[in-house]
């Protein structure tokens, strides 16, 4: 692997990149890396002999030109191979702004080096050995994360879980072909030949290991866009009220006036277990108006889709009607939601009716925020139900390139199953289907010198990384 899909030798030069983003800020991190990195920074000012991992103050300049200062910095050498891309690298602290690090990094590439493409540190560190492929994606993944579940299966899967699960099922692909060689090779042996239930029952473990990784691309799902929470009842009930109050701005209009949201509106709240994604929906009633009916039509869908439904109403025979109404449309479990608990009678204890068919049921106020944290605990219980054991390692599948080499080693999997079952294929071309199994996961893994894959994921980094 020592070039990549663009053709560039990735071992025989020095690399530099601007790490943060740029913009006014206390401190910017500029980045170098290869095999000439010391002599590069030492033209720009960083003292030789510097000692590795020992933060250092320097005067940095232009290059070979002491007397065209550029900043005062710090510095800091981490030796190869003990670096992030295994080679020597040097980290340099300047002043925050856009002027200063852009000036660096010319000065950087005026003294030897060469800007980094997109994803090049982390594309070397996974060439010299510091990560595998697996791994680096995870580090893209830290980067986009955008709530709790995703950074928790992003930093699972930097540390190794996707690749150890990975591992174990290509180990247990390994030994069917063991089994096959071993009969192919020795036929005629005092135990005679290998029963074929033994081989499919190892071929059958090895396919339930990729059958339990495809069977976390919901809860991924789940993680990357949140748990569909509807707000739905009729017109004028306090749906956005309620909405505006979870979302803690106001987000949709409020009006007395009954049909005032003719649109599904979206808030993604990040939470524990999964985000949320509130959807506020078009009261829910007949019309003769064609923009209401159209809103009550997109209601409807967001209904079928929903995770969970908020059914709220402001009066408990609605409550009671909003329910069975909705019934038809979701199956999703309910939270009845009796809506404007501030207008109760002072000291009343609000009791859901007996009709009321809901999981959960609760009153609460947009305006004085009774009740809000019960519900966002019953919104929470249910999300609970959509997770696994939070105790347990649970690698999760987050990305159409691991989906794609997981199904098609599935399907070279079956079809071996197949063939050996009932016996219409020579066990070596039999073998052939484990054999397109087993190069699958290592190149979903980056165990082949597949550059056009490495080129693939890399170009997705940010510059720097």
């Amino acid at each position: 692997m020592g070039a990549s899909a663009s053709g560039a030798d990735l071992r025989g030069d020095t690399i530099a990149a601007v790490a943060t983003a740029a913009g006014r800020a206390a401190l910017a991190v500029v980045r170098l890396s290869g095999p000439a990195a010391r002599t590069i920074a030492a033209r720009v000012g960083v003292p030789t002999g510097l000692e590795p991992r020992k933060a250092t103050r320097a005067r940095l300049h232009q290059p070979d030109r002491p007397a065209e200062p550029l900043d005062e910095a710090v510095v800091t050498l981490m030796a190869a191979p003990r670096s992030f891309t295994g080679e020597d690298m040097v980290e340099f602290s300047v002043h925050g702004g856009t002027f200063v690090s852009r000036a660096l990094l010319v000065a950087l590439v005026a003294a030897g080096a060469r800007p980094a493409r997109a994803g090049e540190f982390t594309e070397r560190a996974v060439l010299h050995g510091k990560l595998d492929l697996l791994q680096a994606e995870a580090i893209a993944d830290l980067i986009e994360a955008r709530s709790a579940a995703t950074h928790r299966a992003a930093l699972r899967q930097l540390g190794g879980a996707l690749s150890h699960r990975l591992g174990a099922v290509r180990e247990a692909l390994l030994e069917v072909e063991a089994l096959i060689a071993y009969e192919i090779d020795f036929p005629e042996e005092d135990d005679g030949p290998l029963s074929r239930a033994r081989t499919l029952e190892a071929a059958s473990r090895a396919g339930a290991g990729i059958d339990a990784l495809l069977a976390t691309l919901p809860s991924a799902e789940l993680a990357r866009e949140g748990l569909v929470v509807v707000l739905a009842g009729a017109p004028n009930t306090g749906k956005s009220s309620l909405f505006n109050t979870l979302a803690g701005d106001a987000r949709a209009i409020v009006s007395a006036e009954p049909g005032t949201t003719r649109d599904a509106l979206e808030l993604l709240v990040d939470d524990e277990p999964l985000p949320i994604r509130f959807v506020d929906t078009a009261g829910l009633r007949e019309s003769v108006d064609v923009v209401e009916r159209l809103g009550v039509e997109v209601s409807l869908r967001r209904l079928a889709g929903a995770h969970a439904v908020l059914v709220c109403a402001a009066d408990d025979a609605a409550l009671i009607e909003a329910c069975e109404a909705i019934a038809k449309h979701s199956t999703a479990p309910r939270i009845a939601v009796r809506t404007k608990a501030d207008l109760l009678a002072e000291g009343d204890v609000w009791s859901a009716p007996a009709g009321v068919p809901a999981e959960f049921s609760l009153a609460v106020s947009a305006t004085t925020g009774a009740g809000l944290p019960a519900l966002r605990e019953a919104v929470r219980a249910i999300a609970r139900t959509h997770t696994p054991d939070p105790g347990e390692e649970h690698p999760v599948v987050m990305r159409a390139r691991h989906v794609s080499a997981l199904r098609t080693a599935r399907a070279e999997v079956a079809l071996f199953a197949e063939a050996w079952n009932v016996g219409s294929l020579p066990a070596p071309v039999a073998g052939t289907h484990l054999r397109a199994a087993v190069l699958a996961l290592d190149e979903l893994m980056g165990g082949i010198d597949a550059e056009e894959v490495l080129g693939r994921v890399f170009s997705s980094f940010c510059v720097g990384k």
